[in-house]
């Protein structure tokens, strides 16, 4: 079974940053491609970010682009999230999962497991 576990979550300013990470479980870790959603209160989960299995592909959502920064350490099974700038309205909790299948994954239904999320809250 593969387990995730985010962290890295807190308050921060607007125009502040934060770094999560999200450890996981098993010796498979750099076949599978990693992704990080959020959802913010009253609002569905929505895609930021995904890496490939080796980091030479990432894709980002175009509210977080050029802000965020994906990437992954396949000897230490942990997948990053950069976030600078942040706004208020990355206010959310964030979530790291994992997808087995060739290829990165733009919605919640291509992810096989999923970590119990940090939350990230930025002030005005």
């Amino acid at each position: 079974q593969v387990q995730l576990v985010e962290s890295g979550g807190g308050l921060v300013q607007a125009g502040g940053s934060l770094r999560l990470s999200c450890a996981v479980s098993g010796r498979t870790f750099s076949s599978y491609r990693m992704g990080w959603f959020r959802q913010a209160p009253g609002k569905e989960r929505e895609f930021v970010a995904a890496i490939g299995w080796s980091g030479g592909s990432t894709y980002y959502a175009d509210s977080v682009k050029g802000r965020f920064t994906i990437s992954r350490d396949n000897a230490k099974n942990t997948v990053y999230l950069l976030m600078n700038s942040l706004k208020p309205e990355d206010t959310a909790v964030y979530y790291c999962a994992a997808r087995r299948l060739i290829g990165l994954g733009y919605s919640a239904g291509e992810y096989d497991y999923w970590g119990q999320g940090t939350e990230v809250t930025v002030s005005s």
